[in-house]
This record gives C-alpha cells, sequence and structure tokens, in this order.
C-alpha cells in the first residue's frame, strides 16, 4: 500500500498589524477563502487525509480550519518555520496512510522539492506560494522508510487557479 503526502502551504496572512508577532498573524480574508477552496479541491479529488499534522502558528491552524476536514490535526510546534529535516523527522513519525502537512516557506518549498524523485512541471511550484498544495504518493509501506527524493508528484494546485486567476 502506497503511503500520501499531502504538502500545504498555509493561506494567505494578514499584515494589517505589522508589528504582531509573527506567530499569532491571522488569514487575510483571501486566506480565509483560500483555505476554504483548497478544503473544497482536496474532497473533489478524493485527496482526504486521515492524519493531520499542522504548525503551531495561528495562520496554520486557521487554515486547516477552513479547509473543513473532518480529522482534528495534530499540532506541533516543531513545524512553526521548520527546516526540511525536521519536517522528514515529523513525516517519519506518522500513522495516518494520508497525511496533510501545513507549514511554512522557505522550509515547505525546500522540502517540496528535496521529497520528489524528479521535479513538478508548474510555473509556481519553485516559488510555493500560500496555500500551495502538492500531493505526493511514496511506494513505501512504512513512513518510516520514507527519504528524500523517494516521493513522486500526483498533483498541485495554487489558490489562484481555484479562484480562476493566473499568475
Amino acid at each position: 500500500m502506497t503511503k500520501t503526502l499531502i504538502l500545504m502551504r498555509h493561506a494567505k496572512s494578514s499584515w494589517a498589524t505589522p508589528d504582531m508577532d509573527d506567530h499569532k498573524r491571522p488569514l487575510n480574508d483571501r486566506g480565509v477563502i483560500s483555505a476554504r477552496l483548497l478544503g473544497d479541491w482536496l474532497r473533489a479529488n478524493d485527496y482526504l487525509p486521515d492524519e493531520i499534522l499542522c504548525s503551531s502558528a495561528v495562520r496554520t491552524q486557521q487554515t486547516c480550519d477552513g479547509l473543513n476536514l473532518s480529522v482534528a490535526p495534530r499540532v506541533l510546534d516543531s513545524l512553526y518555520h521548520a527546516g526540511i529535516e525536521t519536517m522528514l523527522s515529523s513525516l517519519r513519525k506518522a500513522k495516518g496512510d494520508t497525511v496533510l502537512m501545513i507549514g511554512h516557506n522557505p522550509g515547505i518549498a525546500g522540502f517540496a522539492e528535496m521529497i520528489l524523485g524528479d521535479p513538478v512541471d508548474h510555473p509556481r511550484f519553485d516559488e510555493y506560494p500560500t496555500g500551495a498544495t502538492l500531493v505526493v504518493d511514496f511506494p513505501d509501506n512504512f513512513w518510516a522508510s520514507v527519504t528524500f527524493g523517494s516521493g513522486e508528484a500526483v498533483d498541485f494546485v495554487v489558490p489562484r487557479e481555484l479562484m480562476g486567476e493566473t499568475g
């Protein structure tokens, strides 16, 4: 049985209060809409996680809530601005067959690039903008055996595409 990772960067956050502590920054209106649309996209494509690993930042938790999935997230301080090694370590401890991980750049973009065997052919993949979501399959039966370069991209989307915008 394959394992599936859904790797999502949090939706667009608010900078209305520039001096706000970064960890406490909420989503802006566009981010709230994006999270809802990403949840709709996950359901429409049957990319339904049975485990969610979510950074402890307010914006990642609000993104997770906005997806309106039926799985309660495991909120991890270690995923707040995590590097690629920390993300891999967290994934290797996962228990589900389909795991959604919600985090931040630059770590999530680096992790997405490193976990794949072949790059994704999408003009926004390298940038991994807010709300970017990658679906990756692994041939491994156990998360503990997942290594960099072992994943195969199944799908990739950015919220602008779901809103009917380009660029």
